[in-house]
């Protein structure tokens, strides 16, 4: 069990026993600020002197909209030490879905950090009180910077008991509106402890954080547990500067989503063909100089526990890095239950699955394969929503949406949603998941989105990979034909896809088509895109370029 009964009374440990050491490090135009715990600790008791001075009731709501960086973590320090609850908001929404969380979590502040274009998204924000941090360019309402200045650092912070609410995360949402998932303090210490005792690393590890802080993985698995282990924590500057950052900080854990291992590898091909690595990894003397090189490249040298999650990871995708001795633990876990439900370890792990459930977890499948999980941190409910939260709750388990099956030694393979099955013409239903993740072992291939509501067979739309974008037409129909004909002899005879659909544009959070942690939005593609099954399925050609 971890000796701490809140995040926040870990940190106070760490700010207490091991003050001078490095907890935070942020790269600025090209240079990186390292705070310590003890800089990082007056930062954030500063700031909740000043949150104090609002004279908010305790466990009010404080929205927090930023990409990932060190005032994130400082300012939700800031809001557990004045007694409040922390309402992240990712930071590639626009003003729209951020006034819609805002006015739904009835949050009495807001603090603004590093953004890309919040001119766009400011007009979200209603008359509440706004801090803004000018290092990245931002004014609005208060300047953190002065905040600073004007405050004596809190001495006597506020210690959350277990049971008061830590904080709402709202979902990203690949249907249908986001809720407000609520977390207790409890909730967190329980996720923590048991994700301390299956990952096992060492206290000052080295970790990564770039995948919104706004998602529940990063949330608990990076800020949280890297608070717990007391840690160092390194981000990105930007888009364009994250490999170098990622090569620089050589984290211990390294936290991906499967779009994120398919840049890799398309990465790795751009500079080193397939037949190319082929021949250099079948000669004992380069083999071990390749791997080291391309794993130190990557920033995954040291790296002891890498994990993918958010989505399923193709099982050829593992096995290709597998052979560059990266190995990817796929886990399964959900905002509702805290993350903590499945996940493949060192000494067991089945590629393909995503694991066997974690200590503490029980499970139930439904007639039609739907699995029920309970375990010790699972959400209280959402927010303002007793009605939905009813729905998805049966006798205590929660009903996660997805369909799965374990095999004889324990290990769960996810089958697809109920939500996402959709019926063809002959009335068969079909599962997408599964076909979908076979098909994405093609490179050329970015991303998938298998459909089929009203015509006969399915058909695949897809987007191109940067590698696929590079070859010619005539290539591409070549390729793609050879996936879907290999495909189609494992598949049963109404799974067997019928037509490729190749999208003019890639399906992005900024045009509404992917969520933040880069999972593809079912429903908002297919509400474009139906009107033209029916004609795409007519065509002759077995390759269609939108």
């Amino acid at each position: 069990m971890i000796p701490y009964k809140s995040p926040l009374e870990a940190f106070l440990h760490w700010e207490k026993t091991t003050p001078d050491k490095a907890f935070l490090k942020q790269p600025i135009n090209g240079k990186t600020t390292v705070y310590t715990f003890k800089e990082a600790g007056i930062e954030a008791r500063k700031l909740a002197a000043a949150i104090n001075k609002y004279n908010f009731p305790i466990q009010s709501h404080i929205g927090l909209l930023s990409k990932n960086c060190v005032h994130w973590i400082i300012s939700d320090l800031a809001i557990m030490m004045s007694g409040h609850v922390s309402i992240p908001i990712y930071p590639s929404l626009t003003a729209e879905a951020i006034h819609q969380i805002l006015e739904h979590s009835e949050s009495k502040a807001i603090i603004i950090g590093k953004l890309d274009n919040f001119e766009s998204q400011k007009s979200g924000i209603p008359n509440i009180p706004k801090i803004s941090v000018g290092l990245y360019g931002e004014n609005e309402g208060e300047l953190y910077e002065d905040l600073l200045l004007k405050n004596e650092p809190l001495e006597d912070v506020y210690m959350p008991e277990s049971d008061n609410l830590h904080t709402i995360i709202y979902t990203s949402g690949t249907t249908g509106a986001p809720k407000g998932v609520m977390h207790t303090v409890g909730n967190f210490v329980e996720s923590l402890n048991v994700i301390n005792s299956g990952l096992k690393l060492k206290e000052g590890s080295r970790f990564f954080s770039y995948l919104p802080l706004a998602h529940v993985a990063e949330r608990v698995g990076i800020e949280s547990y890297g608070i717990l282990l007391g840690a160092e924590i390194s981000f990105p500057e930007s888009l364009e500067s994250f490999p170098g950052d990622l090569e620089a900080c050589q984290p211990e854990l390294f936290f991906a989503v499967p779009r994120i291992w398919a840049k890799f590898q398309e990465k790795i091909l751009e500079k080193m063909p397939q037949n190319k690595l082929n021949t250099l990894l079948s000669i004992p003397l380069l083999n071990r100089l390749i791997k080291n090189k391309l794993k130190q490249k990557l920033g995954l040298k040291h790296a002891q526990i890498i994990i993918s999650g958010a989505a399923p990871l193709s099982v050829s995708l593992m096995k290709w890095f597998k052979k560059l001795d990266i190995e990817i633990l796929q886990g399964y876990g959900m905002t509702e239950d805290c993350i903590i439900s499945h996940i493949n370890l060192p000494e067991a792990n089945k590629i393909g699955t995503v694991g066997k459930k974690l200590d503490g977890v029980t499970i139930k499948l439904s007639t039609e394969g739907e699995i029920l999980i309970k375990n010790k941190c699972l959400m209280t409910g959402y927010y303002k929503e007793p009605l939905i939260t009813e729905e998805v709750f049966e006798n205590g388990f929660f009903k996660t949406g997805d369909i799965g099956e374990y095999d004889h030694e324990g290990y769960l393979t996810i089958t697809g949603r109920i939500k996402d099955q959709f019926k063809t013409d002959k009335g068969k239903y079909i599962s997408p998941t599964p076909i979908e993740l076979q098909l994405s072992s093609n490179a050329d291939i970015q991303q998938i989105c298998v459909v089929g509501t009203g015509i006969p067979q399915p058909i695949a739309l897809i987007t191109l990979s940067e590698l696929g974008k590079e070859k010619s037409k005539e290539a591409i129909s070549t390729a793609l034909i050879k996936s879907i004909t290999a495909l189609n002899k494992t598949l049963e005879k109404h799974e067997k896809i019928e037509k490729v659909v190749i999208m003019k544009e890639d399906w992005t959070v900024d045009n509404g088509l992917a969520t933040p942690t880069l999972k593809v939005k079912r429903n908002a593609i297919e509400k474009i895109h139906q009107p033209y099954y029916k004609s795409w399925f007519e065509q002759i050609d077995t390759v269609i370029f939108e």
